[in-house]
């Protein structure tokens, strides 16, 4: 007898295709916009979305019905018909009703910036801390559009003198179900949080140092050379979601440095609230060490949103040690001599902004290269001294040590 052999097939996993559609608001120029439509397609690109097009409309606000005007709209179902797309991406929270709208014209998946984001930090968590914090961000997120989520259901006056229809009823069920998830989530939180205290008590008085800085600029590469551990580094958004904390020891004075979860742009107010535990590093850090990307065009505002991140969960008034990450990455357009204009970060070189920044005294900073590994033993040699500083004040008898 021949035995039958069976060809076992592999399918490779499909990538889905989108659009992404952005509004140009008064006062921002083309170009801020196609940065920002840069990130949104790094955003895709980090959830497995490839993108076929970008649609931009000016408009003075986002329409409230459809986010783009009528004929953009239908300019955007024809490509996507076309093309066969598969989802169409917008680089603002939607409301409900928008959703719906844009949902009918299109006939397509339709997500946003925030649904994206929230995507991709549950493809990212990895422990139950962090999963139980996405999850309770994923239901926020959801209960205020649960309206939209039944309107295929038709309202039908029930027979047995009910005021409300089935879809109704069933919208409510969920709603009660979704409530009560949230309420439990939070409790969970709650008990980790309070594990997580005592751990953090448990570490002595030990001074703290806090890496944090807008998402994928080197934080995680930089805690690798620092500490001489070994984290999770990968050039896309959102690779660390867990705070890591490590005991570091420079030339015996030992401290602990912790990595925490990138910032971005508009980051979603349901993970920022869902997070505000995890970011406790960053709330009781003595040190903060602000990683900013020096190669991207757009870093200043990016400081600017960590600036503003860092206030917001109460961590504003910190020291802070600025890191200029990427030297290898920086270029720039030199001026031409007959331009008189006023210089701008793309005319600038870097020994110019070098000199700006360092000349600007209240915070200190530094320019490195994680990557090429270059000015990393005067980081270690500046840390050492600030740390060495924030342990002196502290410890006043025992210096001698040091």
């Amino acid at each position: 007898m021949t035995e039958d052999k069976k060809t076992i097939i592999t399918e490779e996993p499909t990538v889905e295709k989108a659009v992404l559609v952005a509004v140009v608001k008064d006062r921002q120029d083309a170009r801020q916009c196609e940065e920002y439509l840069d990130e949104l397609e790094f955003l895709a690109e980090t959830a497995g979305i490839t993108t076929a097009k970008r649609f931009t409309q000016k408009l003075p606000t986002p329409s409230s019905r459809t986010y783009v005007g009528p004929g953009k709209l239908e300019e955007i179902a024809a490509f996507t018909e076309e093309n066969d797309i598969d989802v169409v991406i917008f680089d603002d929270e939607l409301s409900p009703s928008q959703t719906r709208n844009i949902e009918k014209a299109l006939g397509r998946r339709i997500t946003d910036r925030t649904r994206l984001i929230l995507d991709i930090f549950v493809q990212r968590a990895q422990t139950a801390y962090a999963k139980t914090q996405v999850k309770l961000a994923q239901y926020e997120y959801m209960l205020p559009r649960l309206t939209g989520m039944w309107t295929h259901l038709e309202r039908q006056r029930g027979g047995t003198g009910t005021r409300g229809g089935s879809g109704e009823r069933e919208i409510e069920t969920d709603r009660r179900v979704i409530r009560n998830n949230i309420a439990k989530l939070k409790e969970e939180l709650k008990k980790i949080d309070r594990q997580m205290a005592v751990q953090r008590g448990n570490r002595g008085s030990l001074v703290r140092v806090s890496l944090v800085g807008y998402t994928n600029v080197g934080k995680s590469t930089i805690m690798n050379l620092i500490s001489k551990s070994d984290v999770f580094a990968e050039n896309k958004l959102f690779a660390t979601l867990d705070t890591t904390v490590r005991k570091v020891v420079l030339d015996n004075l030992p401290f602990l440095l912790s990595d925490t979860v990138g910032f971005i742009r508009k980051l979603p107010t349901q993970l920022v609230e869902s997070f505000k535990s995890t970011l406790d590093e960053v709330r009781e850090a003595d040190l903060l060490l602000h990683v900013v990307d020096i190669s991207h065009p757009n870093f200043e505002e990016q400081i600017a949103v960590v600036n503003d991140t860092l206030r917001e969960i109460g961590a504003g008034d910190k020291p802070t040690f600025i890191i200029f990450n990427k030297i290898d990455a920086f270029t720039y357009t030199p001026k031409d001599e007959d331009d008189l204009s006023p210089a701008t970060r793309e005319n600038m070189s870097l020994e110019e902004i070098m000199k700006s920044w360092m000349a600007k005294g209240d915070t200190p900073c530094i320019f490195i290269s994680a990557k090429e590994r270059t000015n990393i033993d005067k980081l270690r040699g500046d840390l050492y001294g600030m740390v060495r500083e924030i342990h002196a004040g502290r410890y006043p008898f025992n210096n001698f040590l040091y």
